[in-house]
């Protein structure tokens, strides 16, 4: 079936975040959570744009108009010796799913991670996000059903770090 839709990957631009962040808004609302978002203009730009970036963004568009996003970072496995391709986001607005635009940006970065030498590309899905987990399984993914994702907040992280000196003070 043609779906007679142009499709574009492109890299995200500064001039993109705002986009993004309401991309990242509308995947918050689909995962249910959309009080979690508590990211700023001044945050994306800072870390996708800056000086180090932490973080890299695709947008995915139809017919010329946004209508998805892939946000990654890469990792790396000491027992491979090789970074890897942490998928963070990957997201298409529900109005547009179906003709394929999903699958470009998943692709895209495949190609990305092996053309970097990456020695896997990773990301964690909700359990109840069962769509989602019959794409990535359709496109050769296995779970990791071994492994328990851990994490720490940042409040926690601050209670772990203490109280902050300085560096130069431990002369």
């Amino acid at each position: 079936m043609n779906t007679g839709h142009d499709m574009t990957i492109r890299p995200a631009a500064p001039a993109d975040v705002p986009l993004i962040l309401s991309l990242i808004r509308e995947l918050a609302e689909y995962e249910r959570d959309p009080g979690a978002v508590v990211a700023t203009p001044e945050l994306l730009r800072e870390h996708l744009f800056g000086p180090t970036p932490r973080a890299h963004c695709v947008i995915g568009e139809l017919d010329g108009r946004p209508e998805g996003f892939a946000l990654y970072f890469f990792n790396f496995s000491t027992w491979m010796g090789r970074p890897g391709l942490y998928l963070e986001d990957l997201f298409v607005r529900p109005e547009c799913r179906g003709r394929g635009l999903g699958k470009a940006l998943f692709l895209h970065l495949a190609r990305l991670a092996h053309g970097m030498g990456c020695g896997r590309m990773e990301w964690s899905v909700l359990d109840w996000n069962t769509p989602a987990i019959e794409f990535y399984r359709s496109m050769g993914a296995i779970s990791m059903d071994e492994w328990t994702v851990f994490r720490l907040t940042r409040e926690s992280l601050a209670k772990l770090a203490g109280p902050q000196e300085h560096e130069s003070s431990h002369g």
